[in-house]
């Protein structure tokens, strides 16, 4: 079998580009031929054999991500359709070419957050508000594009799947629910160490992990909550601070002392088992793969509804806020974690219990499983060219959606 993946980056550090790394990883070690129609990808899999790296060079000349990723689309399009009958399964992920694809995978649905009343872009409110605006509302339209031209649709979170219904779909679509996965080995076995990252060693420590730069994660209202806790709760944050600001909100909010800015971070799983909870009530998430890694940390989670992954978590590991932009609920969730010791300690272990379903290697078998099958009916279709080529989408269709039930 010959399997092509369209993506920006196929890395282990990077959170679609990991998804797709392991995917890549599991289906050469299952002997599988992979090529990648991508900008990076990670030296080691370019090692392999069965690997062909298909270079999508896009000079960072180009004024916009909106416009690199356009150049990108097109690129990817044109070789891909030179190029088609080279392998059996096209797997792409949202909108990222201009081709129809037999599997893509849903990490993002703008017009799901397009219509959060959380949303925060206008196009009144200056230019790089209207930046996004655009942006938001053209990748909602393209994304419609892609899905309704998608074989079988992979939705990362229930969430994501119903955001995606919402769109609505044609006949021939197929939707299932695949879960992110996680290293549970490397997190659950890692130690903590604050002095590493000189971080106050008798704090009740928080953590937050995510995009400094934009509103969606929401930072702002973990700052805020710290404010109606006592002193002895402060915050580790780890991401890019370049053009953050969340600094001077902080100093703003009389609290800097509390909050640890530490940048990127590459020993996270040493980070997650330096902090007591993982806190992460992000207005808009499909299924962040920071939330399973602190799952598998063994860290109680306080997240909000809005966040995809929200839905996998029970009142055993964690709790779910019913709004993301409520300080006083989240610090008096944290409050009463941060007193009953043996009440966080057995959301930890639970937390760590409940990620051990989550592993790359499940995750991957699944997207394995689903190529073996859009493979198989494709032979069955060149074998009898009289066919109708809707008998294959009709068979697909005779399945089950992984997922649509609760899967």
């Amino acid at each position: 079998m010959r399997v092509a993946i369209v993506t920006h980056v196929v890395r282990h550090n990077d959170g679609q580009g990991r998804v797709n790394h392991e995917i890549a990883r599991a289906a050469l070690a299952e002997g599988i031929a992979v090529t990648l129609v991508a900008s990076q990808v990670a030296p080691e899999l370019l090692e392999h054999p069965l690997v062909r790296w298909v270079p999508m060079k896009i000079g960072r000349w180009w004024p916009t991500n909106l416009l690199r990723q356009q150049v990108f689309a097109i690129r990817s399009a044109l070789w891909l359709r030179a190029h088609r009958g080279e392998f059996d399964v096209l797997h792409v992920n949202g909108f990222i070419t201009w081709a129809s694809a037999d599997v893509n995978t849903a990490h993002f649905v703008h017009s799901g957050w397009f219509a959060s009343r959380y949303y925060p872009f206008a196009m009144t409110k200056g230019l790089w508000s209207g930046y996004q605006y655009v942006y938001t509302r053209l990748n909602a339209l393209l994304e419609r594009w892609a899905y309704r031209r998608s074989r079988v649709i992979t939705a990362v979170s229930q969430k994501v799947a119903a955001e995606i219904r919402a769109i609505g779909l044609t006949p021939r679509n197929r939707l299932d629910v695949i879960y992110n996965g996680v290293d549970t080995r490397g997190f659950a076995a890692a130690s903590g160490d604050r002095a590493k990252f000189k971080l106050p060693p008798d704090a009740f420590l928080l953590l937050f992990v995510g995009d400094l730069r934009t509103p969606r994660k929401n930072l702002g209202t973990v700052l805020r909550a710290l404010k109606h806790l006592p002193h002895q709760v402060q915050i580790a944050v780890a991401g890019d601070l370049r053009g953050s600001p969340y600094p001077e909100e902080a100093r703003a909010l009389g609290i800097a002392d509390r909050v640890h800015f530490l940048g990127l971070v590459k020993e996270m799983p040493v980070l997650m088992h330096s902090a007591d909870v993982f806190v992460f009530p992000s207005r808009y998430e499909a299924m962040s793969l920071v939330l399973l890694e602190a799952m598998a940390a063994g860290l109680p989670i306080v997240t909000a509804r809005t966040a995809g992954g929200a839905e996998i978590i029970t009142p055993e590991c964690g709790v779910v806020l019913d709004d993301p932009d409520d300080p006083r609920a989240l610090a008096e969730v944290v409050g009463r974690l941060a007193g009953n010791d043996g009440m966080r300690r057995a959301m930890g272990a639970a937390a760590g219990e409940l990620a051990t379903g989550f592993g790359w290697a499940r995750m991957a078998a699944q997207y394995i499983a689903l190529y073996r099958q859009i493979a198989g009916l494709c032979g069955d279709r060149n074998r009898n060219a009289a066919s109708d080529a809707d008998a294959v989408t009709a068979n697909l269709l005779s399945t089950p959606p992984r997922g649509a039930d609760g899967a």
